[in-house]
């Protein structure tokens, strides 16, 4: 749930252009991160230098594909794009795992992750496809490369958690992804949006406190989302954990229906018949997958 509303709250942040674009959104994404310092008082430990590389490359690259996903955010719909990239991540994980050894699954169990990644992808494409018509929505290859990287960093997450106490990976981490954030100022164009936004926070102060304030309880939300993730995936399998991910998919395509019917100029999803059709069937799939999962 607390997944499904940062999702749809990054939509509307970018597509009502509140915040200027996907890597100026990353960049304070990326600082808000070191919040996770709060908890160092719960047992941060300074671990050994190949343990920090580690936690610092798999930061970077969670902030890599938090940015890739913002620009899918940035033009698609939100009940398309988080399908999506829902979805690879699990696929990128089930290969990697069973082909390196790193997790063992049973049949039913990899029937139930076949399911809901089906059930995930269904939701995203519109149905029939046709030849010479446009197969993939605007975006669709952002929230790709955002779930493969996404997996990677999930599995060095998980690596990482083998060797060291949650708090302390999970905090080395959010540094890899600050700096992942600070390496924004490399690209001319970034850094000049990046800051142009602290004017604008001087320019206009009532909606710079608006933003402001739509944004921190996002972060909050999505932090507390992305707090319990990797917790989870430190107790058992990337794959199966990132499969019931598609659960939240169920809740975006309710909130931004109904935030639709008033903000349709910002979320552009299409509230068709079939459309509704195709996307109660996939949630039937993806229930069809929790179940087999769990068999």
């Amino acid at each position: 749930m607390f997944g499904a509303v940062a999702n749809v709250l990054d939509k509307f942040l970018l597509g009502s252009k509140r915040i200027s674009s996907a890597p100026v959104y990353a960049f304070y994404v990326g600082l808000f991160g070191l919040g996770a310092f709060l908890l160092a008082p719960f047992g941060l430990t300074i671990p050994n230098n190949n343990i920090i590389i580690l936690c610092l490359i798999g930061g970077a690259l969670f902030f890599a594909a938090i940015l890739l996903l913002y620009f899918a955010f940035e033009i698609a719909e939100a009940s398309r794009v988080a399908p999506v990239f829902g979805a690879v991540i699990p696929i990128v994980t089930l290969v990697l795992s069973i082909t390196l050894g790193l997790e063992k699954f049973s049949t039913w169990q990899i029937w139930g992750v076949i399911s809901l990644i089906f059930g995930g992808l269904l939701i995203s494409f519109d149905l029939p496809l046709r030849l010479g018509k446009k197969k993939f929505f605007s975006g669709f290859y952002y929230a790709l490369a955002a779930g493969f990287v996404m997996a990677i960093a999930y599995l060095m997450f998980k690596n990482i958690s083998n060797h060291e106490g949650f708090i302390t990976w999970y905090i080395w981490t959010r540094v890899g992804s600050f700096l992942g954030a600070l390496g924004l100022f490399l690209i001319p164009m970034w850094r000049k949006n990046i800051l142009r936004s602290f004017h604008f926070v001087k320019k206009d102060r009532k909606q710079a406190i608006t933003t402001s304030g739509i944004f921190l309880s996002n972060k909050i939300v999505g932090g507390a989302s992305t707090l319990m993730l990797n917790y989870a995936i430190g107790l058992g399998s990337v794959t199966l954990l990132n499969s019931l991910v598609s659960i939240q998919y169920v809740f975006v395509l309710v909130i931004v229906a109904i935030l639709s019917k008033t903000k349709a100029h910002i979320f552009q999803e299409k509230l068709l018949f079939w459309d509704w059709a195709q996307k109660i069937a996939a949630i039937a799939i993806i229930a069809v997958g929790m179940i087999l999962i769990y068999k």
